[in-house]
């Protein structure tokens, strides 16, 4: 249900004198009164009017909780105040056309129903009501318990026994089970097969190099009970063998056949080894799964020695993780400084020299030509100028190749790299099969449309819920503005856009790590943006991104945040 405002009509001066002396704290009630509560509700003034100007919004006080006022186009609107990911104050985000953007990782939610409508997270956020005395006094009603959660999960649609369609959600990652519970939320009453080729429930992958020895159960994106509850079927430790266009066949790996309507190919990708002599040694490991992050995490002692190859996100969190576990960390790169392809060259020396500051040691412009090892474990790694390095712990952050060698056959074109062609409803070329996460190559709509393939955690996730809306009939583009984050040793960087810039532009102290990039690309356009320690810019550029506009470089000058609004 959306949230309302409404005028309350008094008859009295004592309804308007009762109305002014109701406070959260001591609000009492019957259920709908002014100022009375029941057991369920609470209802409360909570600020005048005045104080919330137009496109403005209010974090005020309801009992022990807390609410989000927002005013857009003459309406006020209550929902919970914090993100449903990780607990962000959205009062600090960016407030866009209808919706409100999470200053951390991005998350967007209608302002007016609480519904997450870009990611990361699963849950929406409650709606409360209000209403608006003559007096100009803003009044909420919010049920106690969602007032204490701050989430709300949407209601499901159940399955009809007279329904005989059957849709399949390959991939059990954060797009798969975004799209699978996408269904259900938009009315789907037919059969959904979710097939997760890992032996676990979808879980927040983003974990596995940052928080090496998670708790997966902890980190489950929803329960078995869920999913049985809304009538998705799971099947685990399974793989789609098959797919065959033609005749609506998949084959698994266990014999098992499903003949589907529509399909959400939501596979992913594998992590790369080099293929170099003693890639396959004992304690080589890479990091994708949650087996992974274990396989490393057991092997970790004060007196180990950890070999990472590779810059990326990946392996730089790796090393963040390990450096104080163990006795070495070694980081080998084939570029003069990590990151450079997201942040540039600046920043990357900026991220190395903090890494060197707490004990982590670079070897740039090299690679590994061998893993050394006794007994199948290894024990050295050689570097490709001959330099040898001693190691029980060889960790590849190198990439990943994508997973849709099964589809070789199927009717689906695959590009050279394994994507997949979308347009811009993520249908591939095969009618009633959609493609999402890492192996789409979808439409970008904050890169005038172009398609690319972006290996993004909340990217994929929505495009899982896009792929269900169209999947169900209910037409939705793609309007996809990748923003994605890390954090090292504390210090959180953002990121939003796409693309090579031909120049960086910082704003701020790059040495104290508090500072805005931007990126420019063709043209003097602004294609990209990342912060540390200067939030919202980049939830406030993606929000601009995401309603069309573009940023230019002319607009930087003189003040380089002179687009944001005020």
């Amino acid at each position: 249900m959306g949230c309302s405002s409404s005028k309350a009509v008094r008859n009295s001066n004592e309804s308007l004198a009762k109305a002014s002396k109701v406070t959260a704290a001591t609000s009492t009630s019957n259920g709908g009164a002014a100022g009375t509560h029941d057991d369920d509700f609470i209802e409360a003034v909570v600020c005048q009017e005045s104080e919330i100007g137009e496109n403005q919004m209010k974090q005020v006080e309801l009992g022990e909780g807390k609410v989000l006022l927002v005013r857009q186009n003459g309406k006020l609107s209550a929902i919970g105040n914090k993100c449903s990911h990780y607990g962000a104050m959205l009062v600090t985000g960016a407030l866009g056309e209808g919706r409100v953007r999470c200053p951390w990782h991005g998350a967007c939610f209608n302002v007016e129903t609480g519904d997450i409508e870009d990611f990361p997270g699963m849950d929406s956020l409650p709606c409360y009501r209000v209403t608006v005395g003559e007096a100009g006094e803003v009044k909420v009603r919010a049920k106690r318990t969602e007032l204490a959660t701050n989430k709300r999960t949407r209601v499901m649609a159940k399955r009809a026994a007279q329904d005989a369609r059957t849709y399949v959600v390959i991939g059990g990652g954060p797009s798969g089970a975004t799209c699978a519970e996408t269904l259900r939320q938009e009315g789907f009453t037919g059969r959904i097969v979710m097939i997760n080729k890992e032996p676990c429930l979808p879980y927040d992958r983003v974990k596995v190099s940052k928080t090496m020895d998670l708790n997966l159960e902890k980190v489950l994106l929803r329960t078995q009970q869920f999913y049985d509850e809304n009538d998705i079927e799971v099947m685990l430790g399974t793989a789609v063998t098959k797919l065959d266009g033609a005749t609506h066949e998949l084959t698994l790996d266990n014999g098992y056949k499903i003949r589907y309507d529509k399909a959400y190919i939501a596979t992913g990708s594998n992590p790369r080894r080099p293929p170099i002599e003693g890639a396959s040694l004992g304690n080589v490991c890479v990091l994708r799964t949650a087996a992974d992050a274990k396989q490393v995490n057991e092997q970790l002692a004060p007196e180990k020695r950890v070999v990472i190859l590779g810059t990326s996100f990946i392996g730089l969190e790796a090393a963040a993780y390990c450096v104080n576990k163990v006795a070495k960390v070694t980081v080998i790169g084939r570029g003069a400084v990590p990151l450079k392809e997201s942040f540039g060259d600046a920043i990357g020396q900026r991220v190395m020299e903090l890494f060197e500051e707490k004990g982590v040691q670079f070897v740039m412009n090299s690679g590994i030509r061998r893993c050394i090892g006794a007994e199948g474990t290894v024990q050295q790694v050689e570097l490709t100028d001959g330099t040898l390095f001693d190691a029980d712990i060889c960790i590849f952050g190198i990439g990943s190749t994508l997973y849709t060698e099964f589809l070789q056959g199927s009717g689906i074109s695959l590009n050279r790299n394994g994507s997949i062609n979308t347009d811009q409803y993520l249908e591939s070329n095969l009618e009633g099969v959609y493609v999402g996460g890492d192996i789409a190559n979808a439409p970008v709509h904050s890169n005038d449309g172009q398609q690319a393939t972006i290996g993004h955690y909340p990217l994929a996730q929505y495009h899982g819920r896009v792929a269900a809306l169209n999947m169900i009939g209910k037409a939705t583009p793609l309007k996809a503005v990748p923003f994605f984050w890390t954090v090292l040793f504390g210090k959180s960087f953002r990121y939003c856009g796409y693309g090579q810039p031909d120049e960086v532009i910082i704003d701020g102290d790059l040495a104290a790590l508090k500072f805005v990039a931007f990126y420019i690309g063709k043209g003097g356009r602004v294609i990209g943006m990342s912060s540390c320690q200067r939030d919202p810019v980049v939830a406030q550029f993606a929000e601009y991104s995401s309603q069309g506009k573009v940023l230019h470089k002319e607009d930087l000058t003189p003040n380089p945040l002179g687009w944001v609004p005020a």
